[in-house]
């Protein structure tokens, strides 16, 4: 069955995924014993167990190797988040889009996702990346805001909007992998967003 029909990723998207996350898993786990500059792309296509022209059809650059981590939860947010109730406050519908993006086994608790966050926020040369794909979700939130505020995509004010959620998910994930993940990253992203005041 397609995804359209059960509502859920495909064999296929699922197993691009977890081959992501394996790449990703074994990157962070050099990256933090050997240092990124000193790490190869084969070391880590050797630590995933792929070879290399599958690293490379998943990662252009050694520099992507964690982008997934982030990536897919962010993106999974703006799916989810135009899918809520367009009468329902914005603060709720974006934290109940956070909580769907973030459920699951790998944000339950400390672990590996946390190690992930800390390794990526930790290596300029992979932050660049991170930044770079949240604005890309930044960009996809944009019309998902304009169709809840009536206001046009080109506003300022949907623009900063889309600048302001994508920041606070991003330094609430950030704060989460800091503290080891002990807290329960739904509570976590609760607070950020109760900063916004959005409904004020």
């Amino acid at each position: 069955m397609s995804t359209a029909s059960t509502g859920r990723p495909s064999l296929t998207a699922r197993r691009r995924e977890a081959t992501w996350y394996e790449i990703a898993e074994a990157a962070a786990d050099l990256f933090s014993e050997r240092g990124f500059e000193a790490t190869t792309v084969e070391d880590v296509a050797r630590a995933a167990g792929i070879s290399l022209r599958t690293f490379y059809r998943y990662c252009p650059t050694k520099e992507d190797a964690l982008t997934p981590v982030l990536t897919a939860g962010v993106s999974t947010l703006v799916e989810e988040l135009a899918l809520r109730p367009a009468s329902e406050p914005l603060t709720e519908a974006v934290q109940a889009a956070f909580t769907t993006a973030t459920a699951g086994t790998r944000y339950e608790g400390p672990g590996q996702t946390a190690r992930l966050i800390q390794v990526m926020g930790g290596v300029p040369e992979i932050r660049m990346r991170w930044l770079a794909a949240a604005r890309a979700m930044q960009d996809r939130l944009v019309p998902v805001l304009a169709a809840r505020t009536g206001r046009p995509e080109s506003a300022l004010e949907t623009r900063v909007l889309a600048a302001v959620l994508i920041d606070a998910v991003t330094v609430a994930l950030e704060h989460w992998a800091s503290e080891g993940g002990h807290e329960p990253l739904p509570a976590v992203s609760a607070r950020a967003l109760a900063l916004l005041r959005l409904e004020e």
